[in-house]
């Protein structure tokens, strides 16, 4: 039996979008930039898909922006921030997806001048918001950088709260939502953000696909230069077929994620209901009873012989899950998500995530090799 729970790292492409994906590349193939028939018609799909992205964003089109992924988004608005909007200080989490950790250790290094204040985060993974409160009160032009929803333990950030603090204080926000986009709500017409990040394989698109929405008051230049591409933000040829591919990836997720959430949410519970049943030693990572993403479930095991090869025994049993977050799910060591929580380092963490297309009973199936892992 092959079981796929390994959704937070990379879903598989929804049937819809590979239908418009494959519209796109064999008949609406011209350079948006061309000014013929087939170029005219390139470029209306493109401004159609960023028209569907912003109307569910509750955004203005002139705010979003494509890139090739959230990783390259979540570089541009830390770093230019610093060199176009004056940032002096940016306070994240040390919670945060490595590509936000890695460039700010960059910015340290380029920009010493430039403060990197990290909070404190509790045993479950989520801030100290009176912390940031009290930061925010120094006056420096400052970026608060946090993800949503966590995508190893799947905590989730209180946007609204997170947003009122940093308007109070004028600072500049932005959100990595890979994790939570077309999944919850995001209304950008209430909570207001300077920046937020988007990612197509997360959300039953495709791979090399992202988005940035930059607030019009918060407007950044170039960080590639070439033929003026995006208004002149992110210059080179735009993939085509993967914007149009994320914008209906994008629609079809989030009219559909009342019933999405509801499915991933049965899933979690019933893996929670039977585990307790057949493997009483298990233990959860993050929040469990409030502000949780209901497709991710972080599990931790008694460290053990067994347990310590449990990730390659769950592949050979043909089940996918990971240790972590995708960019580090091969490191023998604790991500640093649980360095940062203070997970117990004598259990072994696992992280199982869900679609609504998986099934009661491959979590049966998931929960006996589990329990025969460790027995």
């Amino acid at each position: 039996m092959q079981v796929y729970l390994d959704n937070a790292a990379t879903t598989p492409l929804h049937p819809a979008v590979i239908e418009v994906m494959h519209q796109v590349m064999t008949k609406d193939y011209g350079n948006p930039s061309s000014i013929h028939a087939h170029g005219r018609k390139a470029r209306t799909l493109i401004e159609d898909a960023r028209k569907s992205v912003a109307e569910i964003l509750k955004a203005s089109t002139g705010e979003i922006f494509f890139t090739s992924c959230a990783t390259e988004s979540n570089n541009m608005a830390l770093k230019r921030s610093v060199i176009d909007l004056g940032v002096q200080r940016i306070i994240s989490s040390k919670t945060e997806h490595p590509c936000v950790l890695n460039t700010l250790a960059e910015i340290k290094e380029e920009y010493p001048a430039v403060e990197i204040t990290y909070l404190d985060v509790d045993g479950y993974g989520n801030i100290d918001y009176s912390q940031l409160d009290s930061l925010l009160s120094s006056g420096q032009k400052t970026l608060v950088s946090l993800m949503h929803g966590n995508n190893e333990i799947g905590t989730v950030l209180d946007l609204q709260q997170a947003s009122d603090i940093c308007a109070t204080h004028d600072a500049l926000l932005h959100s990595d939502t890979v994790q939570t986009i077309g999944k919850l709500d995001i209304d950008l017409s209430q909570t207001k953000l300077s920046f937020l990040s988007g990612s197509g394989h997360k959300i039953y698109g495709p791979k090399g696909i992202g988005i940035i929405y930059i607030n019009n008051d918060n407007m950044i230049k170039s960080m590639i230069r070439g033929g003026g591409q995006e208004r002149d933000l992110r210059s080179g040829t735009e993939n085509l077929y993967g914007i149009v591919g994320f914008a209906k990836a994008l629609e079809l997720l989030y009219h559909e994620r009342e019933v999405h959430n509801q499915k991933t949410e049965a899933l979690r519970q019933y893996f929670k209901t039977e585990a307790a049943k057949h493997i009483p030693v298990v233990q959860y990572n993050g929040n469990q009873d409030e502000r949780y993403l209901p497709h991710i479930l972080n599990i931790s095991l008694p460290k053990t012989i067994k347990t310590d090869l449990i990730m390659f025994n769950l592949d050979i049993s043909g089940i996918c899950a990971s240790a972590g977050s995708a960019c580090s799910s091969g490191a023998e060591r604790d991500s640093h998500v649980h360095e940062a929580i203070q997970s117990d380092p004598d259990r072994k963490n696992i992280r199982f995530s869900f679609s609504s297309q998986n099934t009661t009973d491959e979590i049966d199936y998931v929960i006996s090799k589990l329990k025969d892992l460790i027995d």
